[in-house]
């Protein structure tokens, strides 16, 4: 135990700049006690780590832990197993005698394997290891070292096996590319592997660096992040219950085929970024750490003492999850964890980390069943575990001290405050935070309003509202309304016709083309209105029409719905190209103009009768007309700069399916006539269903097309060709 968050002194610690906490977020000071409580244990537990071990040596602990290979050939084997009366390890390389390990201090065990006589490695590449302990109890259990860094199998009835990973030289890949710049906009394509396919299989590694890589580049997003890759016994679970936290999946491929993905990301230019699970892991018992030493603590909290100060119907929320929570109080637990994301960075060359989940961890109920956001009496108190904040202000201290370029992004679906603000605020020190809340909004308004009750103020209030002074990730959609038994944006819109009516050789029906519309102006406003950064998840650019469904029993263990149909864009017959084309040019239009690294934007006109949405942002206007049959022929619309606009981007434009009501060379005058507020205006046609971008011809931002019509710096892909006019 290193500081317990019941001592009682902790609220009166220092926090350097609190007073800037207070000032970008006033409502936050009547909680000093609670910032200043949670900053004293990530303060005391850091200095604790600094004058035993030293910050670096102790977040290295893979270096340390596990069975490795040492620079003269030996192998040390190290493992934490504090309940144990004897360890001992046994594999093919000894014919499966029990080789024993030596007790150390504070429940730690250890041995050396010395080298052949030539020198090479007692324990061959790919050899079956296992670990037996005896543990005080007096029962013998077979066990996978906390620090294996490669198992295989675990499906279905299968344990997982913990294989050797010391691949000859001749195997090793090494990275060949430095890592990218850290973008100041992320545009962030969030993929799985294994559904990254469009046949009905697990896809890899390596399919992913050879076709997918190419998409993701392509459509101009300039990171990736990677779900599921630590290893995890339930495929379906996507990564939610790891198992083993230091190998990365099996299922996919080898150790190396990952290092050679992310190596050619880089050499794309493309961040990567990969989601890391530590406010849970698995219940397993024969092959995770549940039980690891026989006891249902070590490395979890004991659910039997788990919260004594908690009331009941949160100790009994715990009891009847099937996962095991880490017990962050514990010294060796602590290394364990922050080792995990130096391991990543340094064996992978990752660039950051999406913490998945930070609701479920900062909270004893893990966030559930309470309304969030206005009360702030929510976000502290009872509730809050306090330790699991301090562990994730560690984590963040960590990754920025040693990594320049690092990318730390939270997903919390309860908007906690601070969370974005520094450390030395009092905040947790995440980069960003996932814009959860946008999703549900459009979700709400297709669900709960027909298109012509649209409430342009609904459609604001959803867009902006965000913690001042912290950075935001918007998505149209999140990953979850691609499950089954929930509904895609797409499919929201178009119904069973997205399944009869896509075909460009069959007339436009109603429906699609409401849904083909509507889907790019939901995108459009939601990159460039509300956040900081934009994510998309794999396929729903270009509107993937089918729900995602892991095989499972319930459906005969079938991959039909378990991966991405890449066909449906790429063929020429098929609309969904049309989508594909709109979300390329979108990034290609930001990273032309940058106005997610720009101030927010200034909203002049949010008109109900019209469903007109007018605003500006990095010197651009946008343009939105919702309303589902009126267009305005001679609309005017308020502007701060004056001079000569034209149209850089319509989702009416043919090329991305549209009806072309709007002439691409047309040139805007202003005039010096005020409205909406605004020095200057001028008229424009705004169609029905449609939005449009316009850039003044003395905008300092390189244009994204030349305005005679030839195309100049567009990126063409090997799927499309860019027309000469959009």
């Amino acid at each position: 135990m290193y500081c317990q968050e019941n001592s009682k002194d902790l609220h009166l610690w220092g926090v350097p700049e609190i007073e800037a906490l207070f000032e970008n977020d006033p409502k936050i000071r009547e909680y000093e006690k609670d910032i200043r409580k949670r900053y004293a244990i990530y303060e005391k537990t850091k200095m604790a780590i600094e004058q035993s071990e030293g910050f670096d040596r102790f977040t290295q602990g893979f270096k340390e832990f596990g069975v490795f290979v040492t620079p003269e050939g030996g192998v040390m084997c190290k493992e934490w197993i504090p309940n144990a009366r004897a360890v001992y390890l046994s594999g093919d390389f000894n014919n499966w005698e029990k080789w024993s390990y030596q007790r150390k201090e504070h429940g730690k065990w250890q041995m050396y394997i010395h080298p052949n006589t030539d020198g090479s490695c007692r324990i061959q590449h790919l050899s079956e290891l296992k670990l037996f302990i005896e543990t005080e109890q007096q029962q013998t259990v077979q066990r996978i070292s906390p620090w294996a860094t490669y198992v295989v199998g675990g499906e279905k009835d299968e344990i997982f096996k913990w294989m050797f990973w010391n691949p000859p030289r001749s195997q090793v890949f090494f990275s060949t590319n430095n890592r990218p710049q850290k973008p100041i906009r992320l545009r962030i394509y969030e993929a799985h592997i294994g559904i990254s396919s469009d046949r009905c299989e697990v896809a890899s590694y390596r399919q992913f660096t050879e076709n997918v890589l190419l998409r993701v580049n392509d459509l101009g997003f300039n990171c990736v992040l990677l779900m599921a890759i630590m290893e995890h016994s339930v495929y379906s679970s996507m990564g939610s219950q790891s198992s083993h936290f230091y190998a990365c999946s099996s299922r996919f491929g080898t150790p190396e085929d990952l290092k050679q993905l992310v190596n050619v990301a880089h050499g794309m230019g493309i961040t990567v970024i990969m989601d890391v699970v530590h406010h849970q892991a698995s219940s397993n018992v024969n092959d995770g750490l549940n039980m690891f030493d026989g006891t249902r603590g070590c490395y979890f909290k004991d659910d039997e003492y788990m919260y004594p100060e908690t009331d009941d119907a949160v100790r009994e929320c715990h009891q009847r999850n099937d996962f095991k929570r880490f017990d962050l109080t514990k010294w060796e637990v602590l290394r364990f964890l922050l080792s995990n994301f130096r391991y990543y960075m340094d064996e992978f060359r990752m660039d950051g980390f999406r913490f998945n989940g930070v609701h479920n961890m900062i909270y004893h109920d893990q966030g559930a069943d309470r309304q969030y956001a206005n009360d702030y009496s929510t976000y502290f108190g009872a509730y809050v575990d306090t330790q699991s904040m301090a562990y994730m202000m560690l984590a963040n201290d960590i990754l920025h001290r040693y990594y320049s370029n690092i990318i730390t992004i939270a997903e919390d679906k309860t908007e906690m405050p601070s969370l974005c603000r520094p450390l030395r605020e009092g905040g947790l020190g995440f980069d960003y935070k996932l814009g959860l809340s946008v999703p549900n909004k459009w979700m709400k308004l297709l669900d709960e309003k027909r298109d012509e009750d649209w409430n342009m103020g609904f459609i604001f209030h959803a867009m902006i509202k965000k913690r001042p002074g912290e950075k935001v990730i918007s998505l149209p959609e999140s990953r979850k309304e691609s499950m089954v038994g929930k509904k895609t944006l797409i499919s929201k819109l178009m119904g069973e016709e997205i399944c009869q009516n896509m075909s460009d050789m069959s007339p436009l029906t109603p429906t699609i083309d409401r849904g083909l519309s509507l889907h790019k102006m939901i995108r459009l406003m939601t990159h460039s209105l509300a956040g900081d950064s934009y994510m998309n998840f794999i396929g729903n650019e270009f509107g993937h029409p089918d729900f995602l469904q892991f095989p499972s029993p319930h459906n005969n263990d079938s991959y039909h719905y378990a991966r991405r149909r890449f066909e449906l864009c790429d063929d020429e017959q098929l609309r969904f190209k049309y989508l594909k084309r709109f979300d390329q040019a979108l990034n290609q239009t930001e990273e032309k103009y940058g106005w997610l690294a720009s101030a927010p934007a200034y909203v002049s006109r949010r008109h109900d009768g019209d469903k007109v949405f007018v605003y500006e942002r990095a010197g651009l206007l946008f343009l939105f007309n919702f309303h589902p049959c009126n267009s305005y022929p001679n609309y005017r619309v308020g502007i701060q700069h004056s001079g000569i606009y034209k149209i850089i981007l319509d989702t009416d434009n043919r090329y991305f399916g549209g009806h072309d009501r709007n002439h691409s060379d047309v040139e805007l005058q202003t005039q010096a006539l005020q409205h909406d507020d605004r020095q200057h205006s001028f008229v424009v046609y705004l169609p029905s269903r449609c939005a449009l971008v316009m850039s003044a011809l003395n905008n300092s931002k390189v244009a994204f097309q030349d305005f005679d019509g030839s195309p100049t710096e567009i990126v063409t892909s090997k799927y499309d060709v860019a027309p000469a006019q959009w």
